[in-house]
């Protein structure tokens, strides 16, 4: 068996391996037009397929508690059929094109995939159909009046970045106290390990730090030079930008050379059980952002216990996972799906509605505290509020730290530096649409 295999064997991987199986027993097909459809362009095979799995069982859980305790969205039930992905971008590409004409009223894609995403942005104006990507895909689709069909929705990348930064800044007691010291970076080496550098630079620079960049080759199981790097760089922190078996192989490096794990911040994508459990013993202490709340004790979460999985009706084969990170990030990403459609009926009526229709509800959509509460999800997510020039409506992370049995939240939810990061989205997307022919919407006249 190869490292990379024994690592996903390891600990809850080795369970969630075992998930393919009993997934699509649930899956309503599209023939039924009466429904709401979701097109599930998503991956339960491949290189993370752990993810996929874990996230998209979340998903449809939301869906099925809607259809059964609620009889639907306002009597409209939601309907969805999976395309295998595998995390391949072709075929990413290939089952969004599939589905698409399934059924006249698609809600919206959710690819989990920026590879894909970049496959899908330019098709989505044209066939009408919302493509959400919760902290994953371009960043500059934030801005709606460039990307009408693209909902980055929560944080971004570059959110992120300003979040990581200010959630050190207040583990030393305010951001003048960056001052001075050292972060190393240690990244995924490609566009999605770059994509923070430059604006991590600029904070650099404003609050006078020193970055250290420390590149990491996928899949990057062997990272020991990068780590003898960090250990005689001796920075203060470390920030690590990576995903799949590159995390718990980042972590267990850092243990053999003795960097202080609680001095490790992870991103998003490194923010799983999956990511700690490789890592074994050598995790503990380790600390990552994330835009859930953590674990499964919130009134929504027990609601799909209640209802589905003590009927055995849950789409997850092992019922502890309930409450994994990405079965709770699978579980927002359903709930946006159907606060968009139910806000689209207060205009459109109640009724399936098409994608352009969907469309406008995600671009009007608020989930404030009082709505959040009402769903059974205060603290499960952060306050949202979508615009015409704001796709992404928050920006906020919490950050977990892992007790070597659990994750624990250890923050409230941190506000991005939006005016920066704004202005690297404008600037972006307006060269985007420069290119491409693009005229900007006028947002004082959507609505």
């Amino acid at each position: 068996m190869s490292r990379n295999s024994l690592h996903r064997m390891r600990g809850i991987g080795a369970v969630l391996i075992a998930l393919a199986g009993g997934m699509l027993a649930t899956e309503v097909p599209a023939e039924d037009k009466g429904t709401q459809f979701v097109p599930i362009v998503g991956y339960r095979t491949g290189p993370l397929a752990s993810i996929g799995q874990t996230f998209y069982a979340g998903m449809i859980d939301y869906f099925n508690l809607i259809n059964e305790r609620d009889g639907g969205i306002n009597g409209v039930k939601l309907s969805w059929e999976e395309c295998e992905t595998e995390y391949n971008n072709a075929k990413g590409v290939e089952c969004y094109e599939r589905l698409k004409g399934k059924s006249p009223y698609v809600a919206a894609v959710q690819p989990m995939s920026s590879g894909i995403t970049y496959g899908l942005v330019d098709r989505m104006p044209v066939d009408k159909i919302p493509l959400v990507t919760i902290g994953y895909g371009r960043t500059d689709t934030s801005d709606g009046r460039v990307f009408p069909y693209v909902f980055p929705m929560i944080t971004n990348y570059w959110s992120m970045t300003t979040d990581i930064v200010k959630f050190i800044g207040e583990k030393e007691g305010g951001m003048d106290k960056l001052a001075g010291k050292k972060i190393g970076y240690v990244f995924h080496d490609s566009a999605f390990g770059k994509e923070a550098i430059p604006l991590l630079q600029e904070m650099a620079s404003k609050y006078a730090f020193q970055v250290e960049l420390i590149p990491v080759a996928p899949p990057g199981i062997d990272q020991q030079s990068q780590w003898l790097q960090v250990r005689k760089a001796r920075p203060d922190y470390v920030i690590m930008w990576t995903a799949g078996v590159m995390t718990p192989s980042a972590i267990a490096a850092a243990a053999k050379v003795g960097f202080p794990r609680e001095r490790i911040i992870g991103i998003t994508w490194a923010a799983s059980e999956e990511d700690v459990a490789g890592a074994g013993a050598a995790a503990k202490g380790y600390i990552a952002a994330n835009y859930t709340g953590v674990g499964a004790n919130f009134p929504v979460v027990q609601e799909i216990v209640n209802r589905l999985y003590d009927k055995n009706k849950g789409n997850l084969s092992n019922k502890a996972l309930v409450g994994a990170t990405y079965h709770n990030r699978g579980i927002v990403a359903g709930m946006i799906t159907v606060e968009g459609v139910r806000k689209a009926q207060e205009k459109y009526g109640r009724k399936p509605l098409t994608g352009e229709q969907v469309r406008w509800g995600l671009e009007n959509l608020k989930l404030d505290e009082k709505r959040l509460k009402a769903l059974g999800a205060e603290g499960f997510m952060p306050p949202l509020k979508i615009s015409c020039a704001d796709h992404e409506g928050s920006g906020m992370l919490r950050f977990q730290q892992w007790d070597g049995a659990k994750w624990n939240s250890i923050s409230d939810w941190i506000e991005p530096e939006r005016a920066r990061v704004r202005a690297r989205i404008e600037a972006s997307s307006t060269a985007y649409a420069k290119e491409k022919g693009i005229t900007l919407r006028d947002c004082s006249k959507e609505g």
